[in-house]
């Protein structure tokens, strides 16, 4: 058994502790019956479920959201009169519930005649109509730019060079090309390129470094997985894309399958405590 203290987080009075006891002995019985799954994983769970219990970090009212929906329209406009004052947001579009919120927000806080979605399939993007959904609902200016091509001919010359390609490398330089995408597209259009990114997959460090992890401003980055749907919710983003399972675009897992989860797994309450 492991015990932990912590300082309290609202709405528990400063200077109150509580104690997390984890029983080690069981975690890692019960990851012995999970595939692909250890011990460490499984009490990182358990450290998760205490600390969600102990912090209340999820436990938002609706009023709650609606707060954090107004202080996120204030950032970005706030962050548009200082670094960018009639500058475009600049935003790739993948159909899902980050890209999607993101793009809900800055419609709201600029206006959609100043929100530009881009769509970047790398070949065939099985769920692109989401994507052209989410323009359409938001009636925004839109581009679709296919990576594919610059893809395959950075891997062949690299071939050419005699360089054994590692898989990691594969995975990784779609979204670092769509980055270079977003902000050659920025550049021209007076845009400001958004990092559509979560605070539940920033703490466990789940993106591309140089690919989907910059942007020029991050609306999303202090709000946990929980908290972007919900607002997604009052923005009335279609439901479907908000509650839509996750797929990484990567490796083409989904985000309950990347290890330590970030989709509904205890570990973005862990984010929502530490931040």
């Amino acid at each position: 058994v492991i015990t932990q203290a912590y300082d309290a987080i609202p709405p528990e009075e400063p200077g109150v502790y509580g104690e997390l006891f984890v029983n080690t002995d069981q975690a890692t019985r019960v990851a012995g019956n999970r595939k692909n799954w250890n011990s460490t994983k499984e009490l990182l769970l358990y450290v998760a479920h205490g600390m969600d219990h102990l912090s209340g970090a999820d436990d938002h009212s609706e009023k709650d959201y609606r707060t954090m929906r107004r202080r996120e329209l204030k950032w970005i406009r706030e962050w548009f009169e200082q670094n960018g004052k009639g500058c475009n947001a600049v935003l790739g579009i993948s159909g899902g519930k980050d890209s999607s919120v993101v793009a809900a927000l800055c419609v709201e806080a600029l206006g959609a005649d100043r929100v530009i979605g881009v769509m970047m399939p790398c070949g065939v993007q099985k769920d692109i109509s989401d994507s052209i959904r989410v323009c359409e609902y938001l009636g925004i200016k839109n581009y679709t730019i296919n990576i594919e091509g610059a893809v395959n001919a950075t891997l062949k010359q690299m071939e050419d060079a005699g360089i054994e390609i590692s898989n990691q490398t594969k995975i990784n330089m779609p979204p670092r090309i769509r980055m270079t995408v977003l902000y050659a597209l920025s550049q021209s259009l007076n845009g400001r390129v958004a990092n559509t990114c979560n605070l539940s997959e920033d703490w466990v460090g789940y993106s591309t470094r140089y690919g989907d992890s910059v942007g020029a401003f991050s609306p999303m980055s202090n709000l946990t997985v929980t908290e972007v749907k919900q607002i997604g919710h009052i923005l009335g983003v279609p439901k479907d894309l908000v509650e839509k399972t996750p797929i990484d675009g990567l490796c083409g897992k989904s985000d309950e399958e990347i290890p330590y989860g970030t989709g509904n797994s205890p570990l973005q309450r862990i984010a929502a405590a530490e931040n």
